[in-house]
């Protein structure tokens, strides 16, 4: 053990090197990833069958497939066809274009779960489709993504060790180095099992945070759902 400490001490700058780039996979894989759920959702709920059909092939293949085996076609065969990326640029467009096929279901499931008198209430007063996403649909179905997305998250940080099979030198490509100097199994994996539990604690700390806030957002503006009848001609009158 005492071996394992000072070998551990002198590690150190490798390990925080190590973390910087499980965290830089972990914040670019969730943006892409959120982009491309937004998106796919989005287009999933399409009146045009050939963009919905379109999009649901995208999902369910990504779905469908192994995010080992996308992360392997990433960094070994799309050279193959005349295209090279960079590791972590691989590991980025994987971890992307995985969780956010999973995160287009999240996006559509709570689109669809926004009462549908609230769309016909903005249709009444005359919104328009993009208007009516970003006043009224969007606004009530974040509170219901935040914790799906909260569960998608930690699972893509925990996909992050993948990134050691095609010679990214993220946190568990330096513990894996650690190991081999030293010979202490248990301990360099203990550890590591530490750091990351860490990493998902924290993780879900902000998006509690986050949830809390859309909620707190949402009860704090009725006046978002638009109102039809009496209600909503007294107010267009004192507008006048």
């Amino acid at each position: 053990m005492a071996d394992f400490l000072t070998e551990l001490r002198r590690a150190l700058p490798r390990l925080a090197e190590g973390l910087l780039v499980t965290v830089e996979a972990t914040v670019l894989g969730a943006a892409l990833a959120l982009l491309l759920a937004y998106t796919l959702g989005l287009l999933s709920r399409s009146a045009r069958r050939p963009v919905r059909g379109a999009a649901r092939v995208v999902v369910e293949f990504f779905r469908g497939t192994s995010l080992y085996v996308q992360l392997f076609w990433l960094f070994f065969a799309l050279p193959m066809v005349g295209f090279r990326l960079e590791p972590l640029a691989c590991a980025v467009l994987a971890l992307g274009l995985n969780f956010g096929a999973y995160g287009s279901e999240v996006v559509r499931g709570a689109v669809a779960a926004v009462p549908r008198a609230q769309t016909e209430a903005a249709v009444a007063l005359g919104m328009g489709p993009v208007l009516r996403l970003r006043r009224v649909v969007l606004p009530q179905a974040h509170a219901l993504m935040v914790a799906p997305f909260k569960n998608l998250l930690i699972q893509l940080l925990k996909a992050t060790p993948l990134l050691s099979l095609v010679t990214v030198p993220d946190l568990t490509f330096q513990i894996d180095q650690l190991r081999s100097a030293t010979g202490s199994t248990a301990a360099s994996y203990l550890l590591l099992l530490g750091l990351y539990f860490g990493m998902a604690v924290v993780l879900s700390l902000l998006m509690n945070a986050l949830e809390r806030a859309a909620r707190a957002r949402l009860s704090d503006e009725p006046d978002m759902i638009p109102k039809t009848g009496p209600e909503a001609r007294l107010g267009q009158e004192r507008t006048v």
